[in-house]
C-alpha cells in the first residue's frame, strides 16, 4: 500500500503534520456536519468503483501525496497506483493515479483531491515555466510569503516540485528589513546596526534597497549578506552585480515576470523573486474519471 510521503518529490520536504492538517480542514470544509447526502442517497454502501485522475493540461504535477491522502481518509479499503509521483512533467491526458474501493468514499474525495491536485500542479508548472527560461545561468528563481493563508507549506513546496527555491517561509525564518523598517528607524546604518546586534549567529540579514546609492551605503556598513534590489531596470541591475562585487547575496525583486525574467538572469544576480508563482498560478485541470 502506497503512502503519502512515498509520493512527495524527493528534494523536498513536506511534513507529514502539514498533509495531515490541510486534509481535515479541507474535508471538514466539504463534509459539514452531514457529510456527502448526494453520494449516501444515490449509491448503496457496498458499491465499488474504479477510478483515473487524469491530467488534462500537460504541466508538472504536484499535490499527488495531498490527494492520496484524501482517499485514505475517508476508507482504509481504497487501492492507489500512482502512475507519477510529484514533479512529473506530464502530457495532456496522461493517467496520474489508478483508484479502487468503495464507491462513496471515491466520490466524496473527488473534489478535494482535485482541488489539491490541480492549485499545486499549477504552481508546480508556473514555477517550471520560469526556471527553464532561466536555463544556463547561475540565477535562482524564489517564492515569496505571498501565499494562499494556512496553504504556505504546500505551496512553497510546490515551487520546489517546479525546480524553484524556497524564500522565508515566516517572519522567524530570517531577518529581511524593507522600506518602512528602514523609515521607521531612522535609516540603512541605524536600522541594520539593531538588527545585527539583536540576531543570532545562525540568522541572516536581508535589506531592500530601491537605489544604487542606498546599495552603497548597504556595503559600507558591511552588516548585510544579502540585498534585495526592488524594482530596478536592467541596466541597474547589472551596475548593482558590478558595484558588489560578490560582498552579498544580489536579490532581484519586482516586475519579475515570465517576459522579463530572462533578461534578469542575465544581470548576474543571484536570485530573483516573484510573488506570482503562488499568488497567480493558473490551476492545472485535472479530472477523475469514474470506470465501472
Amino acid at each position: 500500500m502506497i503512502t503519502p510521503t512515498s509520493l512527495l518529490y524527493p528534494d523536498a520536504f513536506l511534513s507529514p503534520l502539514a498533509i495531515d492538517d490541510a486534509v481535515h480542514r479541507a474535508l471538514d470544509e466539504d463534509l459539514g456536519r452531514a457529510g456527502d447526502i448526494t453520494s449516501l442517497a444515490t449509491i448503496p454502501e457496498a458499491t465499488k468503483a474504479q477510478a483515473v485522475l487524469i491530467a488534462r493540461q500537460s504541466g508538472v504535477i504536484a499535490g499527488l501525496p495531498l490527494a492520496l491522502a484524501t482517499l485514505q481518509k475517508l476508507s482504509t479499503d481504497i487501492e492507489v497506483h500512482a502512475h507519477v509521483r510529484d514533479a512529473a512533467r506530464v502530457a495532456r491526458g496522461q493517467q496520474v493515479l489508478t483508484i479502487s474501493g468503495p464507491a462513496r468514499a471515491i466520490l466524496t474525495a473527488e473534489r478535494t483531491a482535485l482541488n489539491f491536485v490541480g492549485r499545486l500542479s499549477g504552481v508546480a508548472t508556473l514555477t517550471a515555466d520560469y526556471v527553464a527560461r532561466t536555463e544556463g545561468t547561475k540565477m535562482r528563481i524564489c517564492c515569496t510569503r505571498k501565499t494562499t493563508p494556512g496553504l504556505r507549506a504546500l505551496e512553497k513546496y510546490a515551487v520546489r516540485c517546479g525546480g524553484g527555491f524556497n524564500h522565508r517561509f515566516g517572519l522567524d525564518d530570517a531577518i529581511l528589513i524593507k522600506d518602512n523598517h528602514i523609515a521607521v528607524a531612522g535609516g540603512i546604518r541605524p536600522v541594520l546596526e539593531r538588527a545585527r546586534a539583536h540576531a543570532g549567529h545562525l540568522v541572516k540579514i536581508e535589506i531592500e534597497v530601491d537605489t544604487l546609492a542606498q546599495l552603497r551605503e548597504v556595503l559600507d556598513t558591511g552588516l548585510a549578506e544579502a540585498v534585495l534590489l526592488d524594482n530596478m531596470d536592467i541596466a541597474t541591475l547589472r551596475e548593482a552585480v558590478r558595484m558588489t562585487e560578490g560582498r552579498v547575496k544580489l536579490e532581484a525583486s519586482g516586475g519579475v515576470t515570465p517576459d522579463s525574467i530572462a533578461a534578469i538572469a542575465t544581470t548576474g544576480v543571484d536570485y530573483a523573486s516573484s510573488g506570482a508563482l503562488t499568488h497567480s498560478a493558473p490551476n492545472l485541470d485535472c479530472a477523475l474519471d469514474i470506470e465501472m
